[in-house]
C-alpha cells in the first residue's frame, strides 16, 4: 500500500510536469497559428507600423524643429546682435547645434543594417523558392529591413528639409534687413585700429593679416578671428559681413565673388564692401537688388502707358582717382567685359598721375527757327540781336522765366528768310532742356514786339543740336565741354595694360585719328566713348538719346620724354544733370549718391559739373583699356574668355 501511494505521488508529479510543458508548447503553437491565420495584408500593415515605431525609437525620439519654428526663430525686424555671427548657418555651426540635441542611436542602426540585410536575403530566398519557412519569419526579416530604411534614410530626409527651411529663412532675413547689415558693416570697419591712417573717400588702408582677421563687432564685443580661407568652399561658410570685410581689406578681389560664392550672394556682399567708400551713407539703399519700381514716381514724369520696366545690371568702376579724390562710377550695361575693361583703365590711371579734368564751357542750347518776310529783314534781325544793349533785353526776358537759368549768348544764323537763334543757357545742376525751351519762348515774344513780321516756325530749328550728330556741337560745344588727361608710367603700361607705350600710341594714331578721318566722322576720333557715356547715362538717369552728342570725343596719346604714356580725352558736348528727369527715380538717384553728386550742389552747377568730370574720366579709362587690348591683340581672347556663357 505504501508503494502504491509513492507510485501515485510520482505519477501526479509527472502529470503536472507534462501538463505544464504541453501547455506552453500548445500556447506557442496556438499563437503562431493565430498569427498565420491573419490575412497577409493586415499582417503586413502591422509589421510596417511596428517598424516605423521602432524607427522612431532608433531616432531617439528627438523633437526636430518644424519649418514654422525655424522661419520664426529669427526676428526679421531687428538686426543681429553680433553682425559677425553668420546669417548663413554653416556646416560647422549646424553640426555643433545638432550635437547639443538628442542624437539617433547610430550604433544600433549600424548593427541592424548588417543583420537585417542578411536575414532578409536568406528569408527572401527561402520564401521565393517555397522552402520550409513561415510567413512570420519572412515578415520579421522584412520588418527589420524596414526599420533600417525608415530610421537611416528618414533622418537624411528630415535633415535635408531642415536645411532648406534654414536657407529660406536666411534669404528672407537678408532681404528684409539690408540697412541693418550695412550699418553693422560700417561700424565694424570704422572700429579698426585707430593707429592706422585713413585715405581719401574712406578707402580701407592696407593692414597686416593679424589685424584684418580680428575685426570689432557692432556691439563692441570680442569676436573670434576670421577662419583661414583655404578654398572657395571655405569662403562660402563665412557670413556676408565677413566676406565683405575680406574684400575691403583686399584679402579677396571683388570681381571673384561670383566664383567664390554665387551670383545673387555676390551682389549683396559687394554692396556691403563698397558702401563705406561712397561719399553719402546708404548711397545704394534705393538701388534695388530684387525687381521693384515705384510706378507712382514714373507716372507723369518719366513714361506713359507703362506696362513694366527693363532691369539692367549695374557694375561699379573704381576707385578712380579724379582731381585728387577717389570716385566710383556706376555703369548700367548688358555688354560683357565693358565694366571690367573700364576698371582696368581706371586702375592704370590711379596708379599713375590720376585723372585731371577741367570744364571749358557750360551751357545748354536751343535754336528756335523764325521766318521773316524777306532775307533783308532776316539779316536785320541778326544784326539787331548782336548789339550788346539788345542782347541785354533778350537776357532779361529769358531769365524772367527761371530761377537758375542764365542766358550766356545768342548766335543768329541766316538762311534766306529764316533765322536760327542759337541761345546758350547756363542751367545750374539741371540738364536744362525744359529750362532753355521755356526761356526761348520768352525771347521770341520780345522779338515779335520789335519785328511784327516775325513768325515762329519751330521752337527747335535743329541748330541746337539735340540728339543728332552735328559739327556745331563738335566746334561750339553743348552742355559741358570737358578736357581730361593723365600720365601712365611705362611700367604700369606693361604690367596692367599688357602692352608698350610705343604700341598703344601707334594704335591710337592709326585707328582713332587716321581711320576716323578716312571715315569722315564728326566727333568720332575715339575708340568707344559712346560705350562708357551710355552706360553712365543709364545708371544715373540721364537722357540716353543724348549719348549721340555727349559721346563726341577725340582721344590723344603721346610718349613723354621719360618714356611714359600721356593720354587725354576732349569732349565738347557732355549733356548731364543731377536734378530733374530720370535723376529723381530711386535707383538712378542711388547711383548719383554713389558718385557724390545727387541733387543740387552748394553752388549752382557744382554737382552737374562733377558728373561731367566723372563721365569724361571714365571715358578716358575705357579708351585706355580698349586701345591697350587692340595694341596687344587680346581683344577677341578677352571677350571669348569673359563674355561667353554656355546656354542653359
Amino acid at each position: 500500500q505504501q508503494q502504491e501511494q509513492e507510485q501515485q505521488h510520482w505519477e501526479e508529479i509527472m502529470a503536472t510536469t507534462t501538463t505544464a510543458t504541453t501547455t506552453l508548447g500548445m500556447k506557442l503553437d496556438a499563437m503562431l497559428q493565430d498569427v498565420e491565420s491573419i490575412p497577409s495584408a493586415y499582417l503586413y500593415a502591422i509589421i510596417v507600423a511596428s517598424s516605423v515605431l521602432v524607427s522612431l525609437f532608433l531616432m531617439n525620439q528627438s523633437p526636430l524643429p518644424s519649418r514654422s519654428s525655424i522661419s520664426s526663430g529669427t526676428n526679421a525686424d531687428s538686426p543681429p546682435s553680433n553682425f559677425f555671427q553668420s546669417t548663413n548657418t554653416s556646416n560647422t555651426t549646424r553640426s555643433n547645434n545638432n550635437s547639443e540635441q538628442p542624437q539617433p542611436k547610430w550604433h544600433i542602426l549600424k548593427l541592424l543594417n548588417y543583420f537585417a540585410v542578411v536575414l532578409f536575403a536568406m528569408g527572401a530566398q527561402r520564401y521565393v523558392f517555397q522552402e520550409q519557412i513561415s510567413l512570420v519569419s519572412f515578415l520579421f526579416g522584412w520588418g527589420l529591413f524596414m526599420c533600417y530604411f525608415f530610421g537611416f534614410f528618414g533622418i537624411s530626409f528630415v535633415a535635408a528639409d531642415i536645411e532648406q527651411a534654414e536657407q529660406r529663412s536666411m534669404e528672407t532675413q537678408q532681404q528684409q534687413q539690408p540697412r541693418a547689415v550695412v550699418a553693422a558693416t560700417k561700424k565694424a570697419v570704422k572700429s579698426e585700429d585707430d593707429s592706422q591712417s585713413s585715405t581719401v573717400c574712406g578707402q580701407i588702408p592696407t593692414t597686416s593679416s593679424s589685424s584684418t582677421t580680428t575685426p570689432a563687432t557692432a556691439n563692441s564685443t570680442s569676436t573670434p578671428p576670421l577662419p583661414k580661407v583655404k578654398s572657395p568652399s571655405n569662403i562660402k561658410e563665412l557670413s556676408n559681413e565677413q566676406v565683405a570685410y575680406m574684400v575691403q581689406t583686399q584679402q579677396i578681389k571683388d570681381h571673384q565673388l561670383e566664383k567664390l560664392l554665387d551670383p545673387h550672394r555676390a551682389v549683396v556682399v559687394r554692396r556691403m564692401a563698397l558702401e563705406p567708400n561712397f561719399p553719402q551713407s546708404n548711397a545704394l539703399e534705393k538701388l534695388p537688388v530684387e525687381p521693384s519700381l515705384d510706378y507712382n514716381r514714373v507716372f507723369g514724369a518719366n513714361c506713359e502707358v507703362v506696362v513694366g520696366y527693363i532691369p539692367l545690371p549695374v557694375g561699379m568702376v573704381g576707385p578712380l582717382t579724379l582731381n585728387g579724390e577717389q570716385v566710383y562710377v556706376p555703369m548700367a550695361t548688358t555688354e560683357g567685359c565693358l565694366v571690367a575693361s573700364t576698371n582696368r583703365g581706371a586702375k592704370a590711371i590711379s596708379k599713375g598721375s590720376g585723372a585731371v579734368s577741367t570744364i571749358l564751357r557750360d551751357g545748354i542750347t536751343r535754336a528756335p527757327c523764325v521766318r521773316m518776310e524777306s532775307a533783308k529783314e532776316a539779316a536785320e534781325l541778326k544784326l539787331w540781336c548782336e548789339v550788346p544793349s539788345n542782347f541785354s533785353l533778350l537776357k532779361q526776358a529769358f531769365e524772367s522765366t527761371t530761377s537758375f537759368g542764365k542766358l550766356i549768348k545768342c548766335d543768329p544764323t541766316v538762311a534766306g528768310k529764316n533765322v536760327y537763334l542759337r541761345l546758350t543757357c547756363f542751367s545750374g545742376d539741371a540738364m536744362g532742356m525744359n529750362m532753355v525751351s521755356k526761356g526761348s519762348l520768352a525771347v521770341i515774344e520780345l522779338l515779335q514786339e520789335a519785328f511784327p513780321s516775325l513768325t515762329l516756325v519751330a521752337l527747335s530749328g535743329n541748330m541746337c543740336t539735340d540728339k543728332k550728330a552735328a559739327a556745331i556741337n563738335w566746334i561750339e560745344g553743348r552742355g559741358k565741354s570737358v578736357v581730361v588727361e593723365a600720365t601712365i608710367p611705362q611700367a604700369i603700361v606693361r604690367s596692367t595694360l599688357k602692352t608698350t607705350v610705343d604700341a598703344i600710341v601707334d594704335t591710337n594714331i592709326n585707328k582713332n585719328l587716321i581711320g576716323s578721318a578716312m571715315a569722315g566722322t564728326i566727333g568720332g576720333f575715339n575708340a568707344h566713348a559712346s560705350n562708357i557715356v551710355t552706360a553712365v547715362f543709364l545708371a544715373t538717369g540721364q537722357d540716353p538719346a543724348q549719348n549721340v552728342e555727349s559721346s563726341n570725343c577725340i582721344t590723344l596719346m603721346e610718349k613723354t620724354n621719360d618714356g611714359d604714356l600721356w593720354i587725354s580725352c576732349t569732349m565738347p558736348s557732355i549733356e548731364v544733370g543731377t536734378v530733374g528727369g530720370g535723376t529723381g527715380l530711386p535707383a538712378q538717384r542711388a547711383c548719383l549718391q554713389a558718385i557724390g553728386c545727387q541733387g543740387g550742389g552748394k553752388t549752382p552747377g557744382e554737382h552737374a559739373q562733377k558728373l561731367a568730370h566723372v563721365v569724361a574720366a571714365a571715358t578716358m579709362a575705357g579708351e585706355l583699356s580698349l586701345l591697350a587690348a587692340l595694341a596687344a591683340n587680346t581683344l577677341v581672347q578677352a571677350h571669348m574668355t569673359h563674355n561667353r556663357k554656355k546656354t542653359t
